[in-house]
């Protein structure tokens, strides 16, 4: 689902309190509890909230992503914004690799245009779309099929994006925390990424804004070792500040 601003900023809230009543969040966005009652139903329909008794929490933590069909849901126009940003900017002729996640998804999408690619991948579900793209060879990596999503982690797959320098690292992220560090999940997945990072020439990074101030329990790396972050929003100005020093090109793929 496409969130409105009171609704992205109601999760956000209830991200950074934790658990808090239907009452208090109706106080907080000046509307009536009507209306924050739809909000939570919609929300909680599509899984990003959990409802109990007169409130409203999370429905997992820093320890468990929220699941592949909801994530595939969620923020699906600036994902698709970020995506078209993404591939504009991919040359012909080009080598990738290109890791797990929902908005990395979303570009695969775009580049059926794109001639002489070479793209590595742990994700089946871009490796079965780049597949039928006669102009593309689509390299996959050996490991362990994570079932909730279809991506592929583990040691055998590190070894495997070992071999290999490529133009352009494509990830996507779980979270960014205020300080600039990244974070995801899965530690299997966190050490692919990192591997991908030490093996792109440019490393470039996909997030749309719910990312920003998203906690999660594995750190990834930081802010200072990706080239280009492409985003949905311009980030909070603390994150700008930070990408600044950083000597991040941050691209906003906002709303035509």
């Amino acid at each position: 689902m496409d969130l409105n601003p009171r609704q992205t900023t109601l999760i956000d809230a209830v991200r950074s309190q934790g658990p808090v009543t239907i009452e208090a969040l109706a106080e907080r966005f000046g509307v009536t509890l009507q209306t924050v009652r739809r909000d939570v139903q919609r929300l909680a329909e599509a899984g990003l909230l959990t409802r109990f008794h007169g409130g409203v929490r999370l429905p997992g933590s820093t320890t468990e992503n929220i699941a592949y069909r909801q994530r595939q849901a969620m923020q699906s126009a600036g994902k698709h914004r970020i995506a078209k940003a993404i591939a504009q900017r991919i040359p012909n002729g080009c080598s990738l690799i290109m890791n797990i996640g929902t908005t990395i998804e979303a570009v695969a999408h775009e580049l059926h245009k794109h001639r002489g690619l070479r793209v590595i991948t742990n994700n089946l579900h871009i490796a079965a779309l780049m597949s039928t793209h006669r102009d593309c060879e689509v390299i996959v990596a050996g490991g362990l099929v994570r079932g909730s999503d279809q991506g592929i982690v583990g040691e055998a797959t590190v070894d495997f994006i070992r071999q290999f320098k490529v133009d352009i690292g494509l990830i996507g992220i779980s979270g960014i925390e205020a300080d600039g560090t990244l974070r995801d999940y899965d530690y299997r997945e966190v050490k692919v990424a990192r591997t991908i990072i030490e093996h792109a020439r440019e490393v470039w990074l996909a997030a749309d804004h719910s990312k920003f101030n998203r906690p999660a329990m594995v750190e990834l790396g930081h802010l200072r070792d990706i080239d280009v972050l492409f985003t949905d929003e311009v980030p909070p100005a603390s994150f700008s500040d930070l990408m600044t020093q950083a000597h991040v090109e941050c691209v906003t793929a906002a709303p035509q």
